[in-house]
């Protein structure tokens, strides 16, 4: 199945979503990567994420450079550790490349999470952002972590409700 969904993301969208469906994903989404996610998980735990809503969120575990933005690998301990509190934060779709663990897989479907994965394909994807945005931990340079107004991101579900494609 072919579809776009914007964010917020709703509980609702994101039951309905299966492996294998074809997403085009618009509005705001966040971006960080393993230099910033193990930070995020820490204000989360402290509650002190200030202005940055999580809930029907998208994270992309990317990099935001002058070069542009592509995927980063999922299964990098720091990435794939921050699943599970991110999405009981709220974040509802975890968009990057490669293969996650079961237990992972689990996790997301306790939290209604999906994970999707987007092809490295930096040039399409800078035609299809709008803005980005510097939200947190300016000192981590293009490994803090931003927010991007997206329009038409091409991603593929590859984990829903304790099912996966790899």
């Amino acid at each position: 199945m072919k579809r776009e969904i914007k964010t917020p993301i709703s509980e609702i969208e994101i039951k309905s979503l299966q492996v294998g469906d074809m997403v085009y994903i618009s509005g705001k989404i966040f971006c960080g990567r393993d230099a910033v996610l193990p930070k995020i998980c820490k204000l989360i735990d402290e509650g002190s994420l200030g202005d940055i809503d999580l809930q029907g969120s998208v994270i992309f575990h990317t990099a935001v450079s002058p070069a542009g933005v592509g995927p980063t690998s999922s299964n990098k301990v720091e990435i794939e550790g921050s699943f599970t509190k991110l999405s009981e934060a709220g974040v509802r779709l975890h968009l990057c490349k490669g293969a996650i663990g079961a237990d992972t897989i689990e996790k997301l479907d306790e939290c209604n999470s999906v994970f999707a994965v987007i092809p490295p394909v930096t040039a399409l994807l800078g035609n299809n952002t709008i803005s980005q945005r510097l939200v947190a931990f300016p000192e981590l340079g293009m490994e803090a972590f931003y927010e991007l107004e997206v329009k038409g991101y091409p991603c593929i579900v590859a984990a829903a409700h304790n099912q996966c494609i790899y």
